[in-house]
Formats: structure tokens, sequence, C-alpha cells
């Protein structure tokens, strides 16, 4: 615990055989009080090695994708009374060193979701980050700052921390099961009136992290700037989408 709040790290994973012991093994138990791996019906024998490691686990028989695995994992996180979650992909990309700096932030109650940032400190490309990746990102975030009225250095990390109110208050159910849902997500949690925070997050690539190919990529892309837009129309008033409802506000929020 950290202030005497529950901090549980769930692990999204699938075919993470191979890194999941790294990346387990850097995760500091001093702060965290639970990890909580959703194993999305992996190929290889992720769920028997977090078994392995005593790790609370959960199966999905069917793939439901990146999207529909986090959905599992905040489910099952908030059943455990977890008061600060938070996502560690078990592909050893980030570093789990970064643990309790992003809980600290959050039991402090000075912000209500933290984000470790690639792009902060400019390590994106050092880690090993494709440069077509690179461009791609920034191009990406300075298109949905300009819609969504944000000041992120990126909108694509899979290192976040969130907490508990956050989880109970997004409609996550009402999101995408593919890997937009995480943009979804974090456009959700500004537009209700959360305080983000980002801390620089030095991040690895290499050949057993997981990535998604040109094509996926780009159909990413094309989502994520459709989310933006969404988020633009419901702040103004002028649409709500589903997963921009009216009304959807939290008592840090300002009027739009």
């Amino acid at each position: 615990m950290i202030s005497n709040k529950k901090v549980v790290v769930v692990m999204p994973a699938y075919n993470a055989e191979k890194t999941l012991l790294r990346t387990y093994n850097e995760i500091d138990r001093t702060i965290v009080d639970e990890v909580l791996l959703v194993d999305d019906c992996s190929r290889d024998d992720t769920l028997k090695l977090a078994e392995k490691l005593g790790i609370r686990c959960f199966r999905h028989e069917q793939n439901r994708g990146y999207g529909g695995n986090q959905k599992t994992c905040y489910r099952e996180a908030l059943k455990l009374g977890a008061d600060i979650v938070i996502m560690l992909h078990p592909d050893y990309q980030y570093t789990p060193k970064l643990i309790p700096a992003m809980a600290g932030m959050l039991a402090s109650d000075v912000f209500d979701v933290v984000l470790g940032s690639r792009i902060l400190g400019g390590g994106a490309l050092k880690g090993g980050m494709p440069l077509y990746k690179y461009i791609a990102n920034r191009f990406l975030t300075a298109v949905q700052n300009l819609l969504t009225g944000m000041k992120l250095s990126e909108y694509h990390t899979g290192y976040r921390a969130f907490s508990r109110k956050v989880l109970e208050t997004l409609p996550l159910e009402r999101d995408d099961d593919d890997f937009i849902f995480d943009n979804q997500m974090l456009c959700q949690t500004h537009y209700a009136g959360f305080r983000i925070a980002e801390v620089t997050c030095p991040t690895k690539y290499f050949e057993e992290a997981s990535s998604i190919n040109f094509v996926r990529s780009s159909k990413y892309g094309l989502l994520c700037l459709w989310t933006g837009v969404l988020h633009f129309l419901a702040r103004t008033g002028i649409f709500h989408a589903e997963i921009f409802p009216a009304g959807l506000t939290h008592r840090h929020s300002k009027p739009a």
C-alpha cells in the first residue's frame, strides 16, 4: 500500500512468455499489493508461467483484443478493492521501476491519471522506436491536442495509472475492444474532467516486445483522429457519441 491505498498492477497479456519474468521481477512488491494478469488466449505458455510465479490470473477462452483484455483487467482489479490501478505491459517495453512514482502521484490526490510518456525526455528514438512510428506519434498527438484542448506529449503510451474513481466513472464497456481502446479511454478521461499527469518513461524496442504492423498502425491512426473529432463535437455540445455521453463529469471538472 501507499498512503493506505491498495495498489494493483494489471498486465494485459498475449504471448508474453518470453518477457513476463523480467517484467514481474522488477515490480516493487513493497508498494504493489496485488499483480493481476489477464491472458487473452495466448498461443504460448504465458498463463502457465504466470501461475508458477504466483500471479493472480484470468484467461479469455477466446481472443477479445487489447481493449477487451483491459476491460477484464480493470473490472477484476476493482473487485479486489484496488484504490490505484497501474497497467503494465508484460512485454518489458516499459520499466516497472516507475510504479512507485506513478502510484505516489495518485495517492497524493493531486492527479487522477498518470501516463508514462516515451516522448518526454527524448528517449523514444534512442530506445528503438521506429522512425515512422515516432513521426506518426508526433503528428497524431499534435492534432488530438488541438481537437481535445489537452497538452499531452503523447496519447499512445501503454503505461498508465488510474485512481479507482476514474475506472468507476468512465463508460469503458462502450469503448472498442481493439487497440483504439487506449485512445478512447484517455479522451474520455479528459472529457470527464479528471486530472492527468505525465512522467518521463524510457522504452525498449526489441524482438520480443509486442507491436502492431503498418496496416494496423494506419487503421489505429485514423481511428485516433476520429476519436479526437468526436471529443471536439462532444465538448462543444454539437454531438454526443456513445463514448462521450452528456453529463460525463467529475467533481474536478470545469464547465465545457
